[in-house]
Protein backbone atom coordinates (compact mmCIF):
# COMPACT_ATOMS: atom_id res chain seq x y z
CA UNK A 1 0.00 0.00 0.00
CA UNK A 2 1.20 3.46 -0.78
CA UNK A 3 2.61 5.49 2.09
CA UNK A 4 1.11 8.73 0.82
CA UNK A 5 -2.35 7.90 2.34
CA UNK A 6 -1.17 6.61 5.70
CA UNK A 7 -2.15 9.89 7.37
CA UNK A 8 -5.87 9.51 6.48
CA UNK A 9 -6.17 5.76 6.31
CA UNK A 10 -7.34 5.23 9.89
CA UNK A 11 -9.40 8.38 10.39
CA UNK A 12 -13.05 7.90 11.46
CA UNK A 13 -15.73 7.96 8.72
CA UNK A 14 -17.18 11.44 8.24
CA UNK A 15 -20.88 11.83 9.15
CA UNK A 16 -22.61 15.07 8.11
CA UNK A 17 -24.23 17.08 10.84
CA UNK A 18 -26.65 18.86 8.49
CA UNK A 19 -27.74 16.10 6.08
CA UNK A 20 -29.46 12.80 6.92
CA UNK A 21 -27.45 9.68 6.26
CA UNK A 22 -28.43 7.86 3.04
CA UNK A 23 -29.73 4.32 3.40
CA UNK A 24 -27.62 1.48 2.01
CA UNK A 25 -30.36 0.74 -0.54
CA UNK A 26 -30.42 4.32 -1.85
CA UNK A 27 -26.67 4.41 -1.90
CA UNK A 28 -26.50 1.20 -3.91
CA UNK A 29 -29.09 2.56 -6.36
CA UNK A 30 -26.65 5.27 -7.39
CA UNK A 31 -24.44 2.61 -8.89
CA UNK A 32 -27.14 0.46 -10.54
CA UNK A 33 -26.89 -0.04 -14.30
CA UNK A 34 -28.41 2.64 -16.49
CA UNK A 35 -31.35 1.49 -18.64
CA UNK A 36 -30.44 3.08 -21.95
CA UNK A 37 -33.40 1.51 -23.76
CA UNK A 38 -36.24 2.63 -21.52
CA UNK A 39 -39.47 0.93 -22.59
CA UNK A 40 -37.71 -1.69 -24.71
CA UNK A 41 -38.89 -4.59 -22.53
CA UNK A 42 -42.52 -3.45 -22.65
CA UNK A 43 -42.31 -2.96 -26.44
CA UNK A 44 -41.02 -6.52 -26.85
CA UNK A 45 -43.79 -7.86 -24.58
CA UNK A 46 -46.44 -5.95 -26.57
CA UNK A 47 -45.12 -7.33 -29.86
CA UNK A 48 -45.14 -10.87 -28.49
CA UNK A 49 -48.72 -10.56 -27.18
CA UNK A 50 -51.01 -12.64 -29.36
CA UNK A 51 -54.32 -11.41 -30.72
CA UNK A 52 -57.07 -13.26 -32.58
CA UNK A 53 -58.08 -12.40 -36.10
CA UNK A 54 -61.68 -11.32 -36.60
CA UNK A 55 -63.71 -14.07 -38.26
CA UNK A 56 -65.81 -12.87 -41.19
CA UNK A 57 -69.19 -14.58 -41.08
CA UNK A 58 -70.69 -16.18 -44.17
CA UNK A 59 -74.13 -15.08 -45.35
CA UNK A 60 -75.65 -18.26 -43.92
CA UNK A 61 -74.02 -17.68 -40.54
CA UNK A 62 -75.21 -14.06 -40.54
CA UNK A 63 -78.78 -15.16 -41.35
CA UNK A 64 -78.60 -17.67 -38.50
CA UNK A 65 -77.54 -14.89 -36.10
CA UNK A 66 -80.33 -12.66 -37.42
CA UNK A 67 -82.90 -15.39 -36.68
CA UNK A 68 -81.57 -15.72 -33.12
CA UNK A 69 -81.65 -11.94 -32.66
CA UNK A 70 -85.24 -11.91 -33.93
CA UNK A 71 -86.15 -14.50 -31.28
CA UNK A 72 -84.47 -12.36 -28.61
CA UNK A 73 -86.46 -9.28 -29.74
CA UNK A 74 -89.72 -11.25 -29.61
CA UNK A 75 -88.96 -12.41 -26.04
CA UNK A 76 -87.53 -9.20 -24.53
CA UNK A 77 -90.29 -8.93 -21.93
CA UNK A 78 -89.03 -12.11 -20.26
CA UNK A 79 -85.38 -10.88 -20.35
CA UNK A 80 -84.03 -14.10 -21.90
CA UNK A 81 -80.78 -15.41 -20.45
CA UNK A 82 -78.19 -15.83 -23.20
CA UNK A 83 -74.48 -16.18 -23.73
CA UNK A 84 -73.18 -13.81 -26.38
CA UNK A 85 -69.75 -14.40 -27.90
CA UNK A 86 -68.36 -11.27 -29.49
CA UNK A 87 -65.14 -9.74 -30.79
CA UNK A 88 -63.32 -6.96 -28.95
CA UNK A 89 -60.79 -5.17 -31.20
CA UNK A 90 -57.36 -4.62 -29.66
CA UNK A 91 -56.57 -0.97 -28.97
CA UNK A 92 -52.88 -1.23 -29.85
CA UNK A 93 -52.46 -3.71 -32.70
CA UNK A 94 -54.33 -5.63 -35.39
CA UNK A 95 -56.74 -8.26 -34.20
CA UNK A 96 -58.41 -8.58 -30.85
CA UNK A 97 -60.04 -11.26 -28.74
CA UNK A 98 -63.29 -13.16 -28.54
CA UNK A 99 -65.09 -13.04 -25.21
CA UNK A 100 -68.36 -14.50 -23.98
CA UNK A 101 -70.80 -12.70 -21.73
CA UNK A 102 -73.71 -14.46 -20.06
CA UNK A 103 -76.67 -12.53 -18.75
CA UNK A 104 -80.22 -11.41 -19.32
CA UNK A 105 -80.99 -9.25 -22.35
CA UNK A 106 -82.73 -6.00 -21.46
CA UNK A 107 -82.99 -4.33 -24.88
CA UNK A 108 -81.86 -4.37 -28.49
CA UNK A 109 -81.11 -0.87 -29.83
CA UNK A 110 -81.08 -0.84 -33.64
CA UNK A 111 -80.08 2.83 -33.82
CA UNK A 112 -77.03 2.50 -31.56
CA UNK A 113 -76.56 -1.09 -32.86
CA UNK A 114 -76.09 -2.65 -29.41
CA UNK A 115 -77.58 -5.39 -27.28
CA UNK A 116 -78.06 -4.14 -23.72
CA UNK A 117 -77.85 -6.54 -20.84
CA UNK A 118 -79.60 -6.21 -17.45
CA UNK A 119 -76.18 -5.89 -15.75
CA UNK A 120 -75.38 -2.77 -17.83
CA UNK A 121 -73.12 -4.39 -20.42
CA UNK A 122 -73.57 -3.12 -23.99
CA UNK A 123 -72.46 -5.40 -26.80
CA UNK A 124 -72.11 -4.03 -30.35
CA UNK A 125 -74.35 -5.94 -32.78
CA UNK A 126 -71.68 -5.83 -35.50
CA UNK A 127 -69.16 -7.64 -33.27
CA UNK A 128 -71.41 -10.55 -32.24
CA UNK A 129 -70.17 -13.95 -33.35
CA UNK A 130 -72.70 -16.25 -31.66
CA UNK A 131 -75.71 -16.42 -29.35
CA UNK A 132 -76.39 -19.43 -27.15
CA UNK A 133 -78.43 -20.28 -24.10
CA UNK A 134 -82.24 -20.07 -23.94
CA UNK A 135 -82.50 -19.41 -27.68
CA UNK A 136 -83.99 -22.31 -29.63
CA UNK A 137 -81.73 -23.46 -32.47
CA UNK A 138 -84.58 -24.20 -34.84
CA UNK A 139 -86.16 -20.74 -34.81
Amino acid sequence: MSAEYNDILHLPHHVSSCRPQMSMRDRAAQFSPFAALTGYDSAISETARLTDRRIELSEDAQEYLDRKLKWIRENLTSHPSVTITYFIPDLYKDGGSYVSHTGQVQYVDDVARVVGMVDGTSIPLDDIFNYSGAIPDDE
